[in-house]
């Protein structure tokens, strides 16, 4: 069984996460639940820096698509970085690289947001 380690720290305004292995059936509770616990605690920009995630499927995907309306909602963002190829192929092959801003180290990300946001949609530029 694959095991999924996550740790948060909060940078600026942002609540960045660092899962750490693979996200799938036997892990993804332990994703939503830290994604869900900062959402109920008001943090509405969130980073997900992949640097050590090996492997996300589809349930990982779900609890971000899951999340990412309430967030919006919240005049927050959802931005993720530092994606390893795997990866980053399963979010371009199934388009999500088109829903979510993908950044190619943290430091853009943080830089990211801290301009302000705006209503389109990533990609649309």
């Amino acid at each position: 069984m694959s095991e999924l380690q996550i740790h948060c720290h909060d940078k600026d305004s942002t609540r960045v996460f660092y899962p750490q292995g693979f996200i799938n059936a036997h892990t993804v509770h332990d994703f939503e639940s830290s994604i869900q616990s900062a959402i109920e605690q008001g943090h509405f920009q969130i980073l997900i820096n992949c640097q050590s995630l090996s492997y996300i499927n589809s349930s990982g995907l779900g609890v971000l698509m899951g999340v990412i309306e309430e967030i919006q909602e919240n005049s927050g963002f959802l931005f993720l970085c530092n994606m390893n190829e795997t990866v980053f192929h399963i979010f371009d092959t199934l388009g999500f690289t088109h829903l979510f801003q993908v950044f190619a180290s943290e430091e853009e990300a943080l830089s990211a947001s801290r301009q302000p946001q705006n209503d389109e949609e990533p990609g649309d530029d």
